[in-house]
């Protein structure tokens, strides 16, 4: 019986979304819900009995609805979104929980597991679906059974196992524009009559589907396989053990951000403006390398400004570059590269022990790899402006400006333009010894190169065990333990720019000439936000009792207790101590102890090293009612929890939290599941209290996390109807509110003024941050802007210690019609302007220095990534050809408009949009072989999913991420 029920579960669990696919031995009664079999409570239930609200696709119904990969998958659920983020990550939101934690200690809201066994990193969302026997998407917090962070809800994926009643194979080929094409096949094998093999596999290779105008090539393509080989093996017919080996791979040019969209700032101190995302690029003179190489910098430091790259109020690298319109054009000098692989093992054991008991032991180990890169502005800069600087620097190397200045300036002339002033520029390389260019590792080329690096390796197993009972009586339960480990070796985030290097050589041969040192730079010559080792322990106690009261009524609660303990060696470098040029790892430097990795213990360190542990009760219950056989209601209570974690270190810049809570939501749902003849409706209505929702947000070049609570709630709606044997139709919506639900005061990176018309916001020249001036009277606009005005005339006249005059630093400006920023700006030094408050800041009314911007208050905000409204509908028609059938069917989506970003506005919207889907399929007799031609996305829409806002150091432009444009193809496939 236990081998029917689970092929029941392969076959037929297409469940609410598309049952129509759910074929049965008879089509006549596919819609039957007997046959609906799906294990979103570890046991085999039949859909409409189980009192949560879930989604499920066999195989087959994942092929009709054309959910290829994951981020297809999101197009027909309910309250739920797919994206991919910044770092070589993505992010699941089910009913608006989402993963807007950003760091290697933040736990995924959404639980990713495969088999029922959780999966920490992985990439499993960047390959093609092949062989599964199920996918089931379970909306709302799982509190006992997959506890573990499952605030938002669990996708589990279900690979097919081997079948030991006979040989059976398939193989399809899919060929579609792009030049794309994708094997997918299968084998399954009996050996004997106890032991079962089945391998199976994919591979995809396509064309990119952006332009790159700079070298006319294309990138963003696929070149991608997976391998799975499972084995069955009953020795008795109580006994049942599994062990499956899953491999992915891919080598490619992947674009993780697909386009940079910014309202380009005239002034430079915001880089970017808030009144609207066009294609634009940044002011490059707000920016780190902006700043820090310019003669206002040079100036107030008193190193001669021949050698500055230019100016903040002069042009900048990115005047007048276009940023082609189109959505998949771009122009860009360093074409991305990514790499990616994973390794799956899993085994486990079912066993039946008897008097109505069950024991399953399961085992999971993992190894995950990413390297990723990709143009950090996605455009090429304007060398024009670097010359006078860059021919200097040739003067320099010859001898031409003294002796001195060439011992200290030869080297940086050596390992940046060893061609001369005209010749190639060469950029660091993102690498561990933080010698970069210096060190010889670097690439050179005619264009001042800059780009990223995001990779990360790490290995983790599970083990658990769950005991559960099938007893007759109005009792039964569920017991069970998981216990996990996580060790991560190695996590960076790296960005490297000529500009970096031109400063960190430059300024450094000049500190060590003032200092009376050797020769020397300033390490590391890039950014580099490094994790150099996690480790995560995590085990968990849960439990389940089950009360039949009778044929009708049930009563389900559970317990878990969740127990999560992290501890992480990390440390970010950016110019932060002198290294000799001779040096073959800059953590060697004989200067590396004026480095300080963590501020908070007496000394230095080389790096930060942070520990912390969470233990949380959750659980549910629920109380269900079947009316009929064939109609359920219920009720529901269950809390979520997802573990807290640790804040990367932070250049020396802002202090932040070194840690953030953990989350919790407690979850109140109702709904009813029912089967009226050959329709099937179900419906959901939901409440969430969300408290200490963990929110990203960026300080000084680095993503921090802050808290904040909040509420939701919803409806859900999920309808099939067949009125004949050949027609389905399938219908989904849902309606989603969500509100920030506190007095929650942050700091909008877009704009530190806050929108006040009285402040005015600060580019600091001596690091590229932002702050911010405010009157402490409100609506002393004069004061605010005098005080400015003064601190910088005092600044340019030498009158402040430790400054050296002549920076020009110019008055206060408006930053225009339809910048969205209400306040006024200037270029000055943040600590300068904290200094003079008190004093001269009295004279002018009185003011305050936001060191990190004015903080705004974000209650009753919405949450980012949580669409108002969806609607999904399809319909088919399986029309009956001789032994053959023809089946044409249609799909379309909508996906209402939402907020990418928690200070919501305009400039963060992210608009609705549609998709529209097509097919026709043609299955020969007892469906041997089939041929199909299709279209995805039919109208070829750049829908946008997400969007990421970028530091001011880097700019303030924004990231975004979009579905993928037009496929269509044909696909044949045989069955043996």
């Amino acid at each position: 019986m236990r081998g029917k029920l689970t092929l029941l579960a392969g076959v037929c669990a297409s469940a609410i979304a598309f049952p129509a696919f759910a074929q049965s031995s008879d089509d006549n009664t596919a819609n039957d819900a007997e046959t609906i079999i799906v294990t979103a409570q570890r046991a085999n239930q039949r859909l409409q009995d189980v009192p949560i609200a879930v989604s499920a696709f066999s195989t087959e119904a994942l092929e009709k609805q054309q959910i290829k990969n994951t981020s297809d998958l999101q197009l027909t659920l309910p309250n739920v979104t797919f994206t991919k983020t910044n770092f070589t990550s993505s992010s699941f939101t089910i009913r608006g929980i989402g993963d807007l934690c950003v760091g290697v200690t933040c736990d995924s809201a959404t639980a990713i597991h495969l088999n029922d066994a959780p999966l920490f990193g992985t990439r499993i969302f960047e390959g093609e679906f092949y062989d599964l026997a199920q996918v089931e998407v379970l909306r709302g917090p799982q509190g006992t059974l997959f506890g573990r962070n499952a605030t938002s809800g669990v996708v589990n994926f279900r690979t097919a196992r081997p079948d030991l009643s006979g040989f059976g194979a398939s193989v399809e080929a899919e060929y579609g524009n792009y030049n794309a094409v994708k094997v997918k096949g299968m084998v399954n094998a009996p050996i004997g009559e106890n032991v079962g093999v089945r391998l199976a596999g994919f591979y995809l290779n396509r064309e990119g589907y952006t332009q790159n105008l700079f070298d006319n090539s294309r990138i963003d393509d696929r070149d991608m396989y997976g391998v799975r080989g499972s084995i069955r093996l009953e020795p008795g017919e109580t006994t049942t053990i599994d062990i499956m080996a899953q491999y992915f791979h891919e080598r490619d040019s992947r674009m993780r951000i697909q386009k940079q969209l910014c309202q380009r700032d005239p002034t430079g101190v915001l880089g970017c403006l808030s009144g609207g995302r066009p294609n634009e690029m940044t002011n490059s003179n707000t920016t780190f390398v902006g700043v820090l190489t310019s003669r206002e910098f040079f100036a107030i430091r008193g190193l001669p400004t021949a050698f500055a790259l230019g100016s903040v109020y002069g042009p900048d690298a990115y005047a007048g570059v276009a940023n082609p319109a189109d959505t998949r054009v771009v122009n860009t000098d360093t074409n991305p590269t990514y790499f990616t692989d994973e390794l799956i093992i899993q085994g486990s054991l079912a066993q039946e022990l008897g008097g109505g008991l069950n024991l399953k032991l399961s085992g999971n180990y993992q190894e995950v790899e990413v390297d990723s890169s990709q143009d950090y502005n996605n455009s090429v800069q304007n060398r024009a402006i670097y010359a006078p600087a860059l021919n200097a620097l040739a003067a320099a190397n010859a001898g031409a400006l003294g002796a001195g200045l060439q011992t200290y300036l030869a080297p940086v002339y050596r390992a940046l333009t060893p061609n001369g002033a005209a010749g190639q520029l060469c950029t660091s390389l993102a690498e561990e010894t933080g010698t970069g260019a210096f060190g010889g590792n670097r690439v050179c080329a005619m264009t001042p190169l800059d780009f990223d690096r995001s990779n990360q390796k790490h290995s983790n197993w599970t083990a658990e065990a769950i005991l559960s009972s099938d007893w007759d009586g109005m009792f039964n339960f569920l017991v069970g333990g998981i216990y996990g480990e996580l060790h991560m070796t190695e996590n960076s985030y790296y960005v490297n720019s000529f500009g970096i290097d031109y400063f960190t050589g430059v300024v450094g041969a000049f500190s060590a000439l003032g200092a009376g040192l050797p020769p020397a730079y300033l390490a590391t010559p890039f950014y580099r936000n490094n994790t150099d080792d996690l480790k995560v322990k995590t085990y968990g106690l849960f439990g389940e009792a089950y009360f039949k009261f009778n044929d009708q009524l049930k009563l389900t609660l559970g317990i878990r207790y969740n127990n999560d303990e992290k501890s992480i060696s990390a440390r970010t470098t950016l110019a932060s101590f002198l290294a000799p040029v001779a040096s073959t790892n800059a953590f060697s430097s004989p200067y590396v102890g004026s480095f300080d990795a963590d501020a908070g213990l007496p000394g230095n360190q080389l790096f930060q090293n942070r520990k912390v542990n969470f233990s949380e009760w959750t659980g549910r219950a629920v109380l269900d009612y079947a009316i009929t056989p064939d109609n359920l209601v219920y009720a529901s209570y269950s809390r979520g929890y997802k573990s807290g974690g640790i804040n990367p270190p932070l250049s020396p810049v802002f202090a932040v939290p070194e840690g953030f809570k953990p989350e919790f939501v407690n979850a109140f749902e109702i709904g009813s599941k029912n089967q009226f003849g050959n329709v099937t409706l179900n419906l959901t209505g939901f409440y969430y209290q969300y408290k200490d929702l963990q929110l990203s947000r960026i300080v000084a070049r680095t993503s921090v996390n802050d808290n904040v609570s909040a509420n939701i709630w919803g409806l859900e709606a999920e309808a099939i109807i067949r009125p004949t044997p050949e027609l389905t139709v399938n219908m989904s919506a849902s309606y989603l509110n969500t509100k920030v639900s506190e007095d929650k005061m942050l700091a909008n990176p877009r704009d530190f003024g806050a929108g006040r018309s009285d402040s005015v916001i600060i580019k600091d020249i001596t690091n590229g941050a932002n702050c911010a001036v405010a009157p402490t009277t409100a609506g002393n606009a004069a004061g605010a802007n005098g005080f400015v005005n003064q601190a910088n005339t005092l600044i340019n006249a030498g009158a402040i210690p430790g400054v050296v005059g002549g920076a020009g630093l110019r008055p206060t400006t408006g930053f225009g019609a339809g910048s969205g920023i209400a306040s006024t700006g200037a270029f000055g030094i943040c600590s300068v302007l904290e200094a003079l408050a008190p004093t001269v800041g009295a004279a002018f009314g009185g003011v305050q220095v936001y060191s990190s911007g004015i903080p705004v208050n974000i209650k009753g905000n919405k949450l980012p990534g949580a669409p108002d409204y969806k609607f999904s509908a399809g319909v088919q028609y399986a029309a009956p050809i001789g032994e053959m059938t023809l089946t044409p069917r249609a799909d379309f989506v909508y996906t209402g408009s939402s907020t990418g970003n928690i200070f919501n506005g305009a400039v963060n919207a992210i608009d609705s949009f549609t998709q529209v889907n097509a097919q026709l399929q043609l299955d020969g007799p007892d469906k041997k072989w089939f041929a199909r031609v299709w279209v995805q996305n039919l109208f070829d829409k750049d829908s946008i999913t997400g969007l990421y806002v970028t530091d001011q150091s880097s700019g303030n432009y924004t990231n975004i991420f979009t579905l993928e444009p037009r496929r269509y193809g044909i696909t044949a496939g045989l069955k043996f």
